[in-house]
């Protein structure tokens, strides 16, 4: 062997465990080493169900998918049921949505209104809207919570 190229050599190596304080021996190139998890404390070899968490990460993540399910909430309410909500935002077609906007009829609020005094015809005889579109509309509406009048006869 060559002479001084080798790291020291520390054959009572102390390890730390920072969860749970075990300390052990062991051979190492360093006096001390620190561990975040050891076998002692490591769910997997201990069976708990316990959460080992570093630096807040647990909390953070929980944190973020808070947040996202409050802000989806708040969207749904904002456009399950509200009759602001825009026939745009049903991806119907930039051309219908035009076509409707231009008969008087761009919200659910419009919509469903014409519906009720109108019924069917109401919407249908508006030129370029056939059944397919308005049952469309009906079912894309429905979907989103909106409870539309029954067909009248």
């Amino acid at each position: 062997m060559k002479s001084n190229i080798h790291p020291k050599w520390y054959p009572q190596a102390k390890i730390t465990c920072l969860a749970c304080g075990t300390v052990w021996t062991v051979g190492s190139t360093r006096p001390t080493l620190q561990v975040d998890v050891c076998s002692n404390c490591h769910p997997f070899y201990t069976g708990e169900q316990r959460i080992v968490d570093t630096e807040g990460r647990v909390d953070r993540f929980m944190k973020r998918l808070e947040t996202r399910t409050t802000r989806a909430q708040e969207i749904a309410a904002k456009t399950v049921g509200s009759p602001e909500f825009r026939l745009a935002e049903l991806g119907l077609g930039k051309q219908h949505a035009e076509l409707l906007a231009a008969n008087g009829l761009v919200t659910a609020g419009d919509f469903i209104k014409r519906l009720q005094e109108a019924g069917d015809e109401g919407v249908l005889a508006i030129r370029g809207v056939g059944r397919k579109l308005l049952t469309d509309i009906k079912k894309k509406l429905r979907q989103k919570g909106y409870e539309l009048p029954a067909a009248q006869d």
